[in-house]
């Protein structure tokens, strides 16, 4: 793989397992909300959640990661809300 720098503090994202309680709580993705992917923050980095059907979320994350992906979809549990107060530091 490349040598990944991010333009972003992806070290200051706390990684959350899938089904850790902070991942399972109800909680609702809007479109344009910002979230990460729990597990893991720096291999997709930081993404803008494009639409929500059917139990599942599309994420375009614009190759903010290590993994360079794009656009992915996923399960609720695995993404987390980035805070409004924790956008600044990032």
């Amino acid at each position: 793989m490349k040598n990944f720098i991010s333009k972003y503090r992806l070290e200051l994202l706390p990684a959350i397992p899938a089904f850790h309680r902070r991942a399972r709580r109800r909680k609702s993705l809007d479109q344009g909300q910002l979230v990460y992917y729990g597990p893991m923050p720096s291999y997709y980095g930081i993404g803008e959640v494009k639409h929500v059907a059917d139990g599942f979320v599309a994420v375009d994350f614009r190759g903010t990661g290590y993994f360079g992906v794009h656009e992915d979809v996923f399960e609720p549990q695995y993404l987390i809300p980035i805070p409004a107060s924790t956008l600044s530091l990032l």
